[in-house]
């Protein structure tokens, strides 16, 4: 079941990170590089994710935490930032690695196409590693396509070498 979160109020926290463990724990190292306890660093990553969540990514209006819910648990996950009037950029598509390669990502991704498309047309854009083949592979099978060989971050404002600009286009009234 597809789960839209447009407050931090009411996102479940202990179960988003269930499905960012391993992205926290790579980033542990990264972000907290002089912590020697792993486990430390790993909350350390996990509390200012949380923290950025709820100061910034909630602050503007337009961002959305998206949720693929199975019995109960939250399988996968990504947030969108409303760029413009009907761009949306996504972010963090992550699925929790025992339940990868079961098409979890894409039904994501299909599910809140299916939900975009009821408010109207839109532009769902990424950037995706270019060594990510599984990523590539779901946004792909979703209905993607590539767009560039530089991705182009919305956020940051800037291009990237390393990655894909992929694109997902609806236009209701297209002859």
């Amino acid at each position: 079941m597809l789960l839209r979160f447009d407050s931090f109020a009411d996102l479940n926290t202990d179960q988003l990170m269930k499905i960012y463990t391993e992205s926290n724990t790579e980033n542990s190292a990264c972000f907290f590089p002089d912590e020697k306890d792993m486990q430390k660093a790993i909350l350390l990553c996990e509390e200012s994710f949380i923290k950025y969540l709820k100061d910034d990514f909630y602050s503007q209006a337009g961002r959305t935490y998206w949720v693929w819910e199975e019995n109960g648990q939250w399988i996968s996950a990504l947030r969108t930032y409303l760029i413009n009037d009907d761009l949306y950029y996504i972010e963090a598509l992550e699925t929790r690695p025992e339940c990868r390669k079961q098409g979890y990502g894409e039904k994501l991704l299909l599910m809140i196409i299916e939900e975009l498309k009821a408010q109207g047309d839109f532009e769902l854009c990424d950037c995706v590693s270019k060594e990510n083949i599984a990523s590539l592979k779901t946004h792909l099978k979703a209905g993607f396509s590539i767009v560039s060989d530089s991705g182009f971050d919305y956020l940051q404002n800037e291009s990237n070498e390393h990655e894909y600009s992929m694109s997902y286009k609806f236009r209701k009234n297209t002859i």
